[in-house]
């Protein structure tokens, strides 16, 4: 790996960190903010709705922006929004306003996965091209891991308020994009601004002969993944809460869990390319199948460490895979607006998920029946893989 390719992926890496960190805060301000203000399951599970409306609105936006206008700016113009509505959700007078201000965030932190893993695809060769994007999307571990020392050590001690003000700090990462990142125009991969191409006609191209089939695989799997993750992940220190743990402690296996998702991604990276990106990608969807049933059922805590271990494992291994995946299966003119739109619409499973286990949860359902119901989630999620999928492991993008 190049010096230049390290500088790109450490330097979009780190804002990519900056995304897990204020979405994995979130999880453990949810359950400062239900204590706090006296909140319902419902109303909880509304939150994490909020958030994941923005952002879908956020990925399939700023994803159009970004054929549009350029990488680059999108990425600066992102991470922007979501630091300066995070600092703005510390001040939060009561729930409207935090659901408001949420929204803002989402919008932010959604357009910046796309946009991101459009820039470092383009300016990866092919033959590392998969392993450096799972790599990148590894920063998302490190920014979980960073939430959750926030919420473990912060929270208890100085509240929810300040742990978001601490957060919103990462505005200030936009002067290092500014200097480090290599100009659109710098680049004979990223699409010219000459096209007169619109925002439309980009999105029905995506529904248009040979890119049709691949279009709903990537529907269906970015929805079905974000269905599951956002509904396990956002409640998983409430759900450790009420398989009888206290908040504290809950907070700490939470971190634990989080550490298992760095081996999940090296290892994807590295069978990425010696498996393919469609084999890879399933077998890790299994084992987050497997993992997510085995979570319902584990009830003494060396069963729910393991299972949550593994789950995180193959779980996060599975989104760095379909991070490069994506991309990989369109033209440079509707790359980044391809990425967008199937993560965009992946993010109303990401809205269903958190709302779905409020409800769940309030209507005594039990932890068995809700990780079911994810593990079959990511069951169709493997059949589409498999049945409309197709390789695209060494294959020139332009």
């Amino acid at each position: 790996m190049s010096k230049d390719i390290r500088k790109l992926l450490s330097v979009t890496g780190c804002a990519w960190l900056f995304d897990a960190m204020d979405v994995g805060l979130l999880s453990f301000i949810l359950v400062a903010l239900q204590q706090d203000w006296n909140l319902s399951q419902v109303q909880v599970g509304w939150i994490g709705s909020v958030n994941s409306i923005g952002l879908a609105v956020g990925a399939v936006a700023f994803g159009a922006l970004a054929d549009a206008k350029g990488r680059k700016l999108m990425l600066m113009v992102t991470l922007l929004t979501f630091s300066i509505a995070t600092g703005l959700s510390a001040l939060a007078t009561g729930y409207a306003m935090f659901m408001v201000f949420r929204f803002f965030v989402g919008l932010g932190l959604g357009g910046e996965l796309p946009v991101a893993s459009t820039l470092v695809a383009e300016r990866v060769p092919q033959t590392i091209r998969g392993r450096v994007i799972v790599l990148l999307e590894s920063f998302w571990a490190v920014g979980w891991l960073v939430s959750s020392l926030l919420a473990y050590f912060v929270i208890p001690n100085y509240g929810w308020r300040i742990t978001l003000i601490i957060s919103s700090l990462t505005a200030f990462y936009v002067l290092v994009l500014r200097r480090h990142l290599p100009d659109d125009e710098a680049s004979v991969q990223t699409v010219t601004h000459a096209d007169n191409v619109t925002i439309g006609q980009r999105f029905a191209k995506l529904f248009q002969g040979k890119y049709t089939r691949s279009t709903i695989m990537l529907w269906i799997v970015w929805f079905m993944i974000m269905f599951s993750y956002y509904g396990i992940f956002l409640w998983l220190p409430n759900v450790l809460i009420g398989k009888g743990f206290s908040m504290v402690n809950s907070f700490g296996y939470v971190v634990i869990m989080t550490l298992a998702q760095l081996p999940g991604y090296f290892t994807a990276a590295w069978l990425v390319e010696k498996w393919g990106r469609k084999s890879v990608l399933a077998v890790f969807l299994t084992g987050t199948a497997i993992s997510a049933f085995a979570f319902g059922f584990a009830t003494t805590l060396p069963m729910v460490l393991m299972s949550g271990m593994l789950l995180s494992f193959f779980n996060l291994g599975a989104w760095g895979v379909l991070y490069a995946y994506t991309p990989e299966l369109y033209p440079a003119s509707i790359r980044a607006t391809a990425n967008g739109a199937a993560e965009g619409f992946g993010r109303l499973g990401g809205i269903l998920g958190p709302l779905a286990i409020g409800v769940f949860l309030s209507h005594q359902v039990s932890f068995v029946g809700i990780f079911s119901v994810f593990s079959l989630a990511i069951v169709i999620a493997v059949i589409a893989i498999l049945v409309l999928g197709k390789e695209t492991r060494g294959i020139e993008l332009d």
